[in-house]
């Protein structure tokens, strides 16, 4: 009689890799940890090159599969995303001006600022560059996906169309055959990595009450946006939220929103999204559609600002996090892209001296943001299925019942 081959799901491994990762960094020799960095390393330079293409391929495809209404669902979706991080920066500020001020303690700056630019380095790199970076790779499929949309079977032919389809395949086979079974070794260098350089336990030792009130922001945000979701969709939202575990694990281990769309795509099937809907709504999302990432963000530069004696109020942040909303578009394809798009924008809630990139206020933002990425991320991931919920709806109710409506 066979025996049965034990398979191990995506969740548990990941758990795994993140409990590996936490005890090499703690007891493993420097070597060994700069070895598993190393590997880490060469995934993600795969990983960044991969992303674009990806990008591409799923965002294309979705557009030029919707069969009515493309446009109409751009415009719906850009502004649910855009909406949705305006609301959770807002929020984040609000919250955290209230309950900041008493956590702050003397002498926490200089131990965090200590951290800030510690990591272990990989043995050697190969450079791989992207054939696109993030905004082109999404201008380019926003063009060639409303094109062909519009334009198939009638101003042009099909060959074009079968060509994407052709390499959307390649690249979906790239990532269940690659991508996703490397993602463990991914994320036990990532946390090898923060453990080995101190950033893990010393930023949680000294800020934990602001870790865990940024945490709780994020959680609470993913079970209004699911709330929303639900009553928009007449869906279960506890059932919705169940289903967005796998992709909130993933999220956090990868600390990319991009890098967990094949995932988040998964999780998206569960929530009985459209293929047509989940190709087009998770991949952009994934770029578009930063709330957790903004309320980390803000979170942190009030933090700062409190222990700073910085003056900070919502008219200074309101501009900081419209902007923000728009220059993150192009920075989730890496962990910490998000904080590393912002600093340049830091002037506008610091003041123009604190808010220096070289400064040791924005080492300190960097070392803040970074322990807390993982947990943005998955935020960000959680609430693209929230609004793929909602745009799926509308697309139900109002975009495919258009044209039998206007024929009666």
């Amino acid at each position: 009689m066979a025996k049965k081959k034990i398979k191990i799901g995506l969740i548990p491994k990941l758990i795994i890799a993140i409990i590996l990762g936490i005890l090499f960094g703690s007891y493993m020799p420097e070597w060994f940890n700069r070895v598993i960095v190393t590997c880490s390393s060469i995934f993600s330079t795969f990983l960044s090159f991969i992303i674009p293409l990806m990008i591409v391929a799923y965002v294309t495809m979705g557009i030029a599969n919707l069969r009515s209404g493309a446009g109409k669902l751009l415009l719906i979706t850009v502004a649910l995303s855009y909406v949705s991080t305006m609301v959770a920066g807002s929020a984040s500020y609000l919250v955290s001006s209230n309950l900041f001020p008493s956590f702050m303690s003397e002498g926490a700056l200089d131990q965090i600022a200590q951290t800030a630019d510690v990591s272990l380095e990989s043995y050697f790199s190969l450079s791989i560059p992207p054939l696109l970076d993030t905004l082109s790779a999404v201008t380019l499929a926003f063009v060639l996906g409303l094109c062909l949309s519009n334009m198939r079977g009638k101003e042009i032919g099909d060959s074009l169309y079968h060509g994407m389809e052709d390499f959307s395949a390649i690249i979906d086979k790239v990532l269940h055959v690659v991508i996703i079974p490397l993602l463990p070794l991914y994320i036990c260098g990532t946390f090898t990595n923060m453990t080995a350089s101190g950033k893990t336990f010393a930023i949680l030792g000294i800020l934990w009450k602001v870790f865990l009130v940024v945490i709780a922001m994020h959680l609470i945000y993913i079970c209004i946006q699911f709330i929303v979701a639900g009553a928009v969709s007449k869906k279960n939202p506890f059932a919705l939220i169940r289903n967005q575990i796998p992709g909130y694990a993933t999220a956090i281990g990868t600390q990319s929103s991009a890098a967990t769309i094949p995932v988040n795509l998964e999780c998206a099937k569960k929530d009985g999204i459209l293929e047509e809907i989940r190709n087009f709504v998770v991949p952009l999302c994934a770029n578009i559609h930063m709330a957790g990432s903004m309320i980390t963000i803000t979170a942190c530069a009030t933090a700062v600002c409190l222990m700073y004696q910085l003056p900070i109020s919502l008219g200074t942040v309101v501009p900081f996090i419209m902007t923000l909303g728009i220059a993150m578009v192009a920075s989730p394809g890496a962990p910490g892209g998000s904080i590393m798009t912002a600093l340049p924008f830091l002037y506008m809630v610091f003041g123009t001296e604190a808010g220096d990139v070289n400064g040791p206020i924005c080492a300190i933002m960097v070392a803040l943001y970074i322990t807390q990425d993982s947990f943005g991320t998955a935020c960000n991931v959680s609430g693209d299925n929230a609004i793929g919920t909602i745009v799926n709806a509308i697309y139900q109710k109002f975009i495919l019942k258009a044209p039998a409506a206007s024929e009666e």
